[in-house]
């Protein structure tokens, strides 16, 4: 336990939970929001990791004496201790999991952006299956993801959906996804039953709060209104509510129709642009540092992080980290932690990509 113990900072985080509690005491804590509201998730965080921590440590220590048990030659406790070693095994790498995620905005929630590739009506299907993906995902974690933006394909799936993603460390766990996704099956839409290939990009990016600065100019937005899409009948709102902003500088385009009014869908748009923009200068500093470093690879469309087989075999093969995955139904259905805590050894240990995969795929 030295080890987690060390690297979670217990005895910090118990004094700094302290100090919150008496933080929340003083007259007039509560009467600014907006700083409970942020104090309030820091408790959550803290929460978590020293709930996880106590979780681990007393797994352990049960396992330890029913080890010394049955040494002794107590052969209930060699059962019991059998029985305990799947618990203490999840604990110790959720622990770990946890421990990988110190990057500045990990804990935040996250915006992600999926839109399909080129290749029309089997992209669009692709991007819609990924969407899934990620809202199973969240649904598993208890994580609330809520759509901000959604564009219909013309004939199935969708072209683009961005999502709010609310939850401890949803940005941590999530940036794994971010990439270029291929998938390899037998076309539903296609009548001669041929193998098709299909890309779509997922883009994550933190949400960032107030005490991140950024300074978005009049003069540098493009602002466009339009009516919000629906299903039809009485959800169909008949005003021009939904925004769509343009960074001009940047290029950068988001919307937002999900809120009920032009102001809400405003707020929230330039949340997301910048978001957008923090993520934007966070990839050039580090950019700025891989030119430094021999041998980093940029992830880019054509160059997909991971691909699903579906036909003639069933794999998912992550090829950053060459992770794997025989359960290809299981994976679409939302089961990523694999993945994902794949990824997160994979960054600690410098991001060397391992694989293409484009030979055996």
């Amino acid at each position: 336990m030295k080890q987690y113990g060390g690297r979670f900072d217990v005895d910090r985080k118990q004094n700094r939970l302290k100090e919150i509690s008496e933080l929340e005491a003083l007259d007039g804590f509560w009467n600014d929001s907006a700083n409970a509201t942020k104090i309030q998730k820091e408790r959550s965080l803290i929460e978590e990791v020293l709930k996880l921590y106590g979780s681990v440590k007393t797994l352990s220590d049960d396992f330890e004496v029913l080890c010394e048990m049955s040494d002794a030659g107590d052969e209930a406790s060699a059962r019991e201790a059998l029985e305990l070693f799947p618990k203490l095994q999840a604990a110790l790498i959720e622990a770990e999991k946890k421990a990988l995620l110190s990057g500045e905005t990990d804990p935040n929630n996250a915006i992600v952006t999926i839109n399909a590739g080129a290749g029309g009506t089997e992209s669009c299907d692709w991007a819609g299956m990924l969407l899934r993906m990620i809202q199973r995902w969240c649904e598993s974690k208890g994580f609330k993801a809520s759509v901000m933006d959604f564009q219909y394909g013309d004939s199935a799936g969708i072209k683009s959906a961005t999502l709010l993603v609310q939850g401890n460390y949803a940005y941590g766990l999530l940036k794994s996804e971010s990439g270029v996704h291929r998938l390899v099956r037998i076309s539903p839409f296609d009548s001669n039953a041929r193998r098709h290939t299909s890309f779509a990009s997922i883009f994550v990016s933190a949400e960032v709060d107030d005490t991140i600065e950024i300074e978005v100019l009049d003069k540098d937005l493009r602002v466009d209104v339009y009516r919000s899409g629906g299903a039809g009948g009485q959800s169909v709102n008949t005003a021009d509510s939904a925004v769509r902003l343009t960074h001009l500088p940047t290029g950068l385009v988001v919307a937002c129709q999900n809120e009920r009014s032009q102001i809400q869908n405003r707020a929230m748009a330039m949340k997301i642009l910048k978001s957008r923009l923090y993520d934007l200068e966070l990839k050039k500093r580090q950019e700025a540092l891989d030119k430094i470093e021999a041998g980093k690879k940029e992830i880019a469309w054509g160059s997909q992080i991971r691909s699903y087989v579906l036909h003639p075999y069933k794999l998912v093969k992550d090829h950053r980290t060459g992770s794997t995955s025989s359960q290809a139904e299981t994976v679409l259905d939302g089961d990523l932690d694999d993945f994902m805590k794949a990824f997160l050894q994979w960054k600690s240990l410098g991001g060397e990509v391992q694989d293409t995969g484009m030979d055996e795929l």
